[in-house]
């Protein structure tokens, strides 16, 4: 069996009702998995199950909101011999720091960073009982790079950063492996309405060193790759998948 393959292991994807979520959801019931649908849009959690199942895979579904502690604990406590654990849930609003409002800046945390850090602890508990498997956070280029308008979501995403290292060191003894991806410009529901302004779409574009936005389907083997026995001795890292976006400062043709 391929070192890559997730053949009878179990998996649950937090937000994979649209955007990398679904299309995690979808790559990894195509390796083998029995995935386990998490989000609070249960029609389209529904669809989805369907859809694998009907393509010869393996699924659940699950309703489950990560700002809700209690929530994320019972969801997960609900999928019988878990193994690995892919969270991708986040939002942003694109304002500057001095037109944030106290309930705009309670929005993003709540969701990026409290939620990340209620799935950190429900599913390390969970895998750190088994002695066994892994776990998956999706950061951001914007936890090394930010913007006029990103300062809180680069801040979120920062801070799930040190929170991956930090329970990747505390788990470490039970085998528990702690990872994030850190994507660059992905088309996915939080990005569209980037894509409606074709200026501010190119721009991003050209920024990167492959000159494209990713697609959500690319994220996919660079999150299975962590989840999978390929990346049995990967722990506390971030694994960038951003077309080079964090590596490329500027463009100069001699």
């Amino acid at each position: 069996m391929s070192i890559f393959s997730l053949k009878g292991r179990r998996v649950a994807v937090i937000g994979a009702a649209s955007g990398i979520g679904a299309a995690v959801a979808r790559g990894a019931a195509n390796e083998g998995a029995h995935v386990a649908a998490l989000d609070v849009d249960e029609e389209r959690l529904e669809t989805l199950a369907r859809e694998i199942r009907e393509a010869g895979g393996s699924a659940e579904w699950g309703r489950l909101d990560v700002r809700d502690r209690a929530d994320v604990e019972a969801a997960l406590s609900k999928v019988d011999d878990l193994e690995g654990v892919v969270s991708t849930p986040g939002i942003n609003v694109r304002k500057r720091v001095l037109d944030y409002s106290d309930e705009e800046l309670d929005r993003v945390i709540d969701v990026n960073l409290k939620g990340s850090f209620h799935v950190l602890q429900a599913a390390g508990r969970i895998l750190a009982a088994r002695k066994s498997g892994s776990i998956v956070l999706f950061s951001s280029i914007r936890s090394l790079v930010v913007e006029p308008g990103q300062s809180v979501y680069a801040a979120t995403k920062a801070g799930i950063v040190q929170m991956v290292r930090g329970l990747a060191a505390e788990l470490g003894p039970s085998s528990v492996r702690v990872n994030a991806v850190a994507p660059g410009v992905v088309e996915t529901p939080l990005t569209a309405p980037i894509k409606e302004k074709p200026e501010w779409y190119r721009a991003y574009a050209e920024k990167n060193a492959l000159r494209r936005w990713a697609s959500a389907e690319e994220m996919v083997g660079p999150t299975l790759f962590l989840v999978s026995d390929a990346a049995s001795y990967v722990t506390g890292s971030v694994l960038f998948v951003d077309g080079g976006w964090t590596a490329v400062d500027g463009r100069f043709d001699p």
